[in-house]
């Protein structure tokens, strides 16, 4: 049995892989149903394409600066132990790669293609890593610091920091730097609605995000000896209660009702092998209900265009879940223990601070530099029309 661990680990990993990667099509999706048809072709390719940028991008650059190891090596010692080190590698590439499938629902719809690829590659190498290695790979020293001053470092089991709030504030800043739609705020404080162009497609890439997840969450544990039926009951109740509270606080609104169960599993990543699942419930919950609020603050109230709410929804529920960790984690609350609150609140911190900061300084250079955003004819047209030449729906003379 001993002599099958390394393959069973190493099959584990790639199930948890291809689940991941299966995700990014729910990323394509989600925002394929949430933009307007003239836009819909952008959205598709900009998701498999940045996929592919990240992958060089992690691969020669981002899992060296977070692990302090490369694949520049003969095959024959990459594919030891069933090459489980090069399957590790892809499943936290399909992590990597989620930080520019957010970003890209926050900037639909008015982003240049190009310059977001190099956004991309830029984020995967450099921005995203670094924290990933402080966090997950132990570089700096800064978990041994938490540990030392609070007791405990900080818990992430599956990237409600390291991934979705890093994700979410990092395309923060890039809408910032992008600016409204033209036509979605009038001069006189006038709000124009672009509502989605396709339920059903929304709810596919909700649904098919949503069941990847599973392999998203319990597949985190990176050995089979450590899978956890708790890591996946307390993602379903966080699921379920993001839903069920986005159900109610959006008033039956099927985006908000599809986008429930996103929030709640976004929470729960850092803490579901933590928490009871009664714990996992309300951090769902709570999630849900604070995405439903500040979509319609971020839009409504602050003006800020974020067309799939991918701040609300990844940047302030991921550092939710961060916190919420160190809070239903604790034994008094039923958790297993072995957290510390104030290591989460600082944790989560330098995670926002890291992303929103890095998030300005790529985009901002990118924007004095080569420019970010199509030219209002081009918008007004379409990206699709205006990058790729076709249409989701090209209409033929017959």
């Amino acid at each position: 049995m001993n002599n099958l661990t390394p393959a069973l680990d190493t099959l584990f990993l790639l199930l948890g892989a291809v689940l991941v990667l299966a995700m990014h099509a729910g990323f394509a999706f989600l925002e394929v149903g949430t933009v307007r048809r003239k836009n819909q072709v952008n959205a598709l390719v900009k998701i498999l394409a940045d996929f592919s940028i990240s992958t060089l991008a992690y691969f020669f650059i981002g899992y060296a600066i977070a692990y302090h190891t490369n694949f520049l090596h003969a095959a024959g010692e990459l594919s030891q132990d069933n090459g489980r080190g090069l399957v590790r590698f892809f499943f936290l590439l399909t992590f990597a790669a989620a930080i520019p499938a957010i970003v890209s629902g926050g900037i639909a719809e008015r982003a240049r293609f190009y310059p977001q690829l190099a956004a991309t590659f830029v984020l995967v190498a450099l921005v995203y890593p670094f924290y990933e290695g402080l966090t997950w790979g132990d570089n700096l020293g800064f978990q041994a610091w938490l540990t030392a001053h609070f007791g405990h470092p900080f818990h992430d089991f599956a990237g409600s920091v390291v991934v979705h709030a890093m994700g979410g504030w990092i395309a923060l800043a890039a809408v910032l730097m992008l600016g409204p739609r033209h036509g979605r705020y009038g001069n006189e404080g006038e709000i124009y609605a672009h509502p989605p162009s396709n339920i059903p497609f929304l709810a596919l890439g909700a649904w098919i995000l949503t069941v990847g997840w599973f392999g998203f969450n319990v597949m985190s544990a990176q050995n089979i000896q450590d899978i956890s039926g708790l890591v996946a009951v307390n993602s379903l109740m966080a699921m379920v209660g993001g839903t069920l509270a986005a159900l109610l606080a959006g008033r039956n609104d099927p985006g908000f009702v599809h986008n429930g169960p996103l929030a709640g599993l976004v929470a729960v990543c850092a803490g579901s092998n933590l928490m009871h699942p009664i714990g996992a419930l309300i951090t769902g919950a709570v999630a849900g209900g604070l995405f439903v609020w500040l979509f319609t603050l971020t839009q409504n109230r602050w003006r800020i265009d974020d067309v799939l709410g991918v701040w609300p929804l990844h940047g302030l529920c991921g550092a939710w879940g961060g916190i919420a960790a160190g809070i239903f984690g604790l034994k008094a609350l039923g958790g297993t223990g072995g957290v510390s609150f104030w290591s989460q609140l600082v944790g989560t911190g330098l995670g926002v601070a890291i992303a929103f900061g890095g998030g300005l300084a790529v985009y901002g250079a990118l924007k004095l530099t080569v420019g970010i955003r199509l030219t209002q004819e081009q918008e007004y047209l379409g990206a699709d029309l205006s990058i790729h030449r076709i249409s989701a729906t090209p209409k033929y003379d017959e």
